[in-house]
């Protein structure tokens, strides 16, 4: 095999990472803060039509003010289950009825829930930096493969240096999004 031959795709190295950061988001959107948003819904599943199916796909999700979610359900038939949902999701949310209208009243969180808060969001935050990682030690794995069959010391370095400016890059992404997150959720 000849030294040209020899190729590390950063590309899907960047790519698994952005995915690991992608997830970050979307389980840092489930976490509830003292404000209002549709993304707080996006787990919760209804029974309708015999599949289980995403709140946003039987009804409209609005955020009329700060401190309120609205469900505007289509199908009067579903609203009993999308609020049976909403009680059984977690989420410490007391639903109220309007008609096809579902009201979510979003409470104050107390200090202790708010330091709860940031311990979990830490959490995953910290399962999002050891899947980086993963793909970095992923990369160097390749890297090592590639120096078995040829490749140059000086090519070696900088490719494991490649791999590892990408890594830092994206735990600083991850470092940065947890910072935003807990003081989003420490905010009264």
């Amino acid at each position: 095999m000849a030294e040209d031959d020899i190729e590390i795709d950063l590309d899907d190295l960047q790519r698994r990472m952005e995915g690991a950061l992608a997830s970050l988001r979307t389980e840092f959107a489930s976490l509830r803060t003292g404000r209002a948003s549709a993304s707080m819904l996006e787990p919760v599943q209804v029974e309708a039509y015999g599949q289980m199916t995403p709140i946003n796909q039987v009804g409209t999700v609005n955020v009329p003010e700060p401190r309120m979610v609205t469900i505007n359900v289509w199908d009067k038939g579903l609203v009993g289950k999308v609020e049976k949902a909403i009680r059984e999701s977690g989420l410490g949310i007391n639903p109220q009825l309007n008609g096809t209208i579902i009201m979510l009243p979003i409470p104050e969180l107390n200090e202790e829930r708010r330091k709860e808060l940031t311990k979990v969001a830490a959490h995953y935050a910290e399962h999002a930096r050891v899947a980086i990682r993963n793909v970095r030690r992923d990369g160097m794995d390749q890297i090592k493969k590639a120096k078995a069959a040829g490749m140059s010391e000086d090519d070696q370095k900088l490719w494991e240096s490649e791999v590892q400016d990408l890594t830092d890059t994206h735990i600083g992404k991850v470092d940065d999004s947890l910072s935003t997150k807990q003081e989003e959720i420490m905010q009264v």
